[in-house]
């Protein structure tokens, strides 16, 4: 970019031109203003689903170290439905983002309608065990009487309400896919905002709204979320959007649906993969106790409020190689993701830095006990240390995945999180006795293994050639 690319005026232009979502198509240009354009709104997109896990937590920990606790537990478990909604988005943003970038629009808006029609299906066939069994899922990931007695209420209806989470995933995959990142940023925005206004009133009660405790949290975010889909569904019936559903495309496509199950397998494994050992690594911090759990959470929450903002620059890393590829330009769609890479690591370099030096301060936000904040103070400085390898992982994972390789980024995940990450934290923490430590360093190693891996077979060029 030119000295007056960077003036303050141009800045403030790009910046409101990406909130408005002015700009779809990203194979030609400025590659910068394109990284620019997407990743605005897709950050502040990830910035406010992260929200729905730092609000929940800073309400409910007002409530007690067992409320704190059951959503650890709880969040834990429901990483496994996180995992197939993202990896279904992955499928979903690779075949609308070639199909845009070959602009073939009508069979984008058939991949969108089937995207949805998976969701539904998917929703249904998780929610319903998961209501069923909440009390033995709490038991089984160590929860005591005590804890599942206080917190089952919250479990079921996050369970039960994972439809709304899995939709809004899909859906705004469908508008990133597009470019139209914009739509799907205002649907977050949405679904933020009530979750902020109703999680007091449901978890406290005001006026003829009783106090559900840590339960009110679970029917706070899910109704908020339940909104924000709606608001993405006016989007794409009302045929203003790039994508749109009209009645043509209300049909069963087998054909395409098969093609979005066979590139989405890849991507719900990889995160299948993380989440499971993300599940075994909350298994080991729960033998150390309640506080452990709860000093883990809150950390967790807040690292999750950072990386999120960064798998926004990850998934415009992700449109920009799928659009491109679709385009025929392959050069261009490998330089988008090594800029992407770069603006990503300063944004995390600065992030370790503030946590480093500010965990304390940060923590005692929360609320927490003496022995819970000096856990989460750990977590927060340990982890941090592997931030800037994070940051070109995630987004070298999601640039193969936008050009529809998706099974790459899961032999790196089996290898680094299952052969690797879970028996090195159990050895650690339980027999070299390094405790809640030793899972921390663990996370922080492995996540930068998996980001050096990466890189080498990106460079090979392999991912160019991946039809979908």
């Amino acid at each position: 970019m030119t000295k007056e690319s960077f003036s303050i005026s141009r800045v403030f232009k790009l910046f409101i031109s990406a909130l408005k979502g002015e700009e779809t198509e990203f194979t030609t240009g400025s590659i910068n203003r394109a990284i620019i354009l997407l990743s605005i709104p897709m950050i502040a997109e990830m910035v406010m689903e992260s929200l729905f896990a730092v609000v929940d937590v800073f309400f409910v920990a007002k409530v007690s170290v067992n409320a704190v606790a059951t959503v650890g537990l709880t969040e834990s478990v429901l990483m496994i439905i996180y995992s197939i909604a993202v990896g279904l988005s992955m499928a979903v943003t690779a075949i609308v983002a070639r199909r845009i970038g070959e602009k073939n629009y009508d069979r984008a808006n058939n991949a969108a309608f089937q995207a949805i029609l998976l969701a539904l299906v998917v929703g249904v066939a998780l929610g319903v065990p998961g209501f069923i069994f909440a009390e033995d899922i709490l038991r089984l990931m160590g929860g005591d009487p005590s804890l599942i007695a206080e917190g089952v209420g919250y479990t079921k209806i996050m369970y039960a309400g994972n439809l709304s989470i899995i939709l809004i995933f899909l859906i705004n995959a469908i508008f990133r896919g597009a470019g139209n990142a914009s739509i799907a940023m205002r649907s977050l925005w949405i679904a933020n905002g009530l979750n902020i206004v109703l999680d007091p009133l449901f978890i406290f009660g005001y006026g003829p709204i009783p106090a559900f405790g840590v339960e009110g949290a679970a029917i706070a975010t899910t109704t908020g979320r339940s909104i924000g889909v709606v608001y993405q569904l006016f989007h794409l019936l009302n045929g203003k959007a790039i994508v749109r559903i009209g009645w043509e495309n209300i049909v069963v496509k087998w054909k395409t649906i098969k093609e979005m199950i066979v590139v989405s397998t890849g991507g719900v494994f990889q995160f299948l993969v993380e989440s499971a050992s993300w599940i075994f690594l909350v298994r080991v911090i729960a033998n150390f106790g309640p506080e452990a759990l709860a000093g883990y959470t809150i950390a967790f929450r807040i690292i999750v409020f950072t990386l999120l903002p960064s798998w926004g620059m990850a998934n415009a890393a992700a449109t920009l190689v799928g659009q491109n590829l679709g385009a025929g330009q392959p050069n261009r769609a490998e330089t988008s993701a090594w800029r992407t890479a770069l603006w990503n690591t300063i944004f995390l370099v600065v992030v370790a830095i503030v946590f480093f030096i500010f965990a304390n301060q940060i923590l005692a936000l929360f609320g927490a006990t003496d022995n819970v904040r000096d856990i989460g103070i750990q977590a927060l400085r340990i982890i941090c240390f592997g931030y800037i390898f994070f940051a070109y992982g995630m987004v070298i994972g999601q640039a193969f995945n936008g050009s529809g390789d998706t099974y790459t980024p899961l032999v790196i995940s089996l290898i680094v999180f299952w052969a690797i990450q879970i028996p090195m934290a159990y050895l650690l923490a339980m027999v070299y006795d390094w405790g809640p430590d030793g899972v921390f360093f663990c996370i922080a190693f492995c996540h930068s293994l998996y980001a050096v891996i990466a890189i080498a077979l990106f460079k090979r060029g392999k991912w160019k050639t991946v039809k979908v």
